[in-house]
């Protein structure tokens, strides 16, 4: 769900009752003019739907993993894995709302839930977005204290701080998001005065938030939010590396901080090349105020695609580059797998014996 889905005026039907000029409640029979024609053709949209189904799948339980192998497994609670494991609360939401965005991709008018679920599912899209950037920022920040300052990371970083310092992170990225609230809403495009009624009721960024200069606003805190961890990130993993690039391979200390930090080195790759092309697709979108090309359509298109790819890669990476991440994995299939069949045995063994 994009803040930035302002959508076109039109009629979306070629039948000659349908047109603006004409479009009466009473010269409109058929379906076709009840629902807006997407902006994608058949092939394109199909295509989408293929690559976004699977990729919410496997999200969704790549995700749901990660979170029950942290919250299950206690050796498994580390700062750094507790970052990860809130992350994903954040990258399971974000996979949550795929559907809708689908939904609108295939009938972008009307929109069928209501005022209130519109602003509410925008909200929590942006909230889940502002969220993981700071998840990822601060993760590194805590990555740096570990390497570069261990005694200092001794003192500060503990769990209790951590989980302080999530909930913090979860509330700033709530406040940054609440202008969207008043940004968006479910709004008759076709205008009223032409007859065209609710069935026009699209979810939007509201000609206020246009008008009144908070969309722009909006527009500069959103690309602030990638920008300035983007700028910390390079120069954090530059001091890291520096650091560790000086310092004797020795200790297992240093090969383990090594090891993460070429884990989460990866995970920031990836957020950069799933993000840009996301967040410049906004800020594109935004300054045309939705009168762009079919090419930048398409580029919006693939930039939204790379978005939900960030939010689903994430457990499959934990899984390539961590032993740690793997045998937690497997250890909690294997042990969800084998209690059924362990407990029939218990029962089974219990009953013979009080037979004999």
């Amino acid at each position: 769900m994009d803040l930035l889905d302002l959508g076109e005026v039109g009629s979306g039907c070629e039948d000659e009752n349908c047109g603006l000029a004409s479009a009466f409640p009473e010269n409109c029979s058929n379906q076709a003019c009840q629902w807006e024609e997407p902006v994608f053709g058949l092939i394109e949209l199909v295509c989408v739907t293929v690559i976004y189904i699977p990729l919410m799948l496997f999200g969704l339980l790549g995700n749901i993993l990660t979170i029950l192998v942290v919250w299950l497994r206690p050796h498994m609670r580390s700062s750094t894995y507790l970052y990860l494991s809130s992350m994903a609360v954040s990258d399971l939401l974000i996979l949550l709302l795929l559907p809708l965005d689908l939904y609108k991709l295939w009938r972008p008018r009307p929109w069928p839930l209501g005022d209130l679920a519109c602003k509410l599912t925008m909200f929590l899209s942006e909230c889940c977005t502002f969220c993981t950037i700071l998840h990822i920022t601060f993760l590194s920040l805590e990555r740096y204290l570990a390497v570069c300052w261990p005694i200092t990371a001794k003192t500060l970083v503990t769990r209790r701080r951590t989980r302080a310092l999530i909930g913090c992170l979860w509330l700033g990225a709530a406040v940054s998001a609440a202008p969207v609230l008043v940004m968006v809403g479910a709004e008759d495009v076709g205008g009223e005065e032409l007859g065209l009624g609710g069935w026009r009721e699209e979810c939007r960024c509201t000609h206020y938030a246009v008008s009144s200069g908070l969309l722009s606003a909006m527009m500069i805190l959103s690309n602030l939010y990638f920008l300035i961890p983007l700028c910390i990130l390079g120069l954090v993993y530059s001091l890291i590396g520096r650091t560790l690039w000086l310092r004797p391979q020795s200790s297992r200390r240093d090969q383990s901080h090594r090891h993460t930090v070429k884990m989460l080195g990866v995970i920031v790759l990836a957020f950069v090349l799933c993000w840009l092309p996301f967040h410049v697709g906004r800020t594109i979108f935004s300054l045309s105020l939705g009168t762009g090309s079919d090419r930048q359509e398409y580029f919006n298109l693939v930039s939204s695609v790379l978005f939900y790819l960030s939010a689903a890669v994430n457990p499959l990476l934990y899984n390539l580059m961590s032993a740690r991440y793997r045998h937690a994995v497997h250890s909690l299939i294997h042990t969800h797998s084998h209690t059924p069949s362990h407990r029939l045995r218990t029962l089974t063994a219990r009953h013979s014996t009080t037979t004999l």
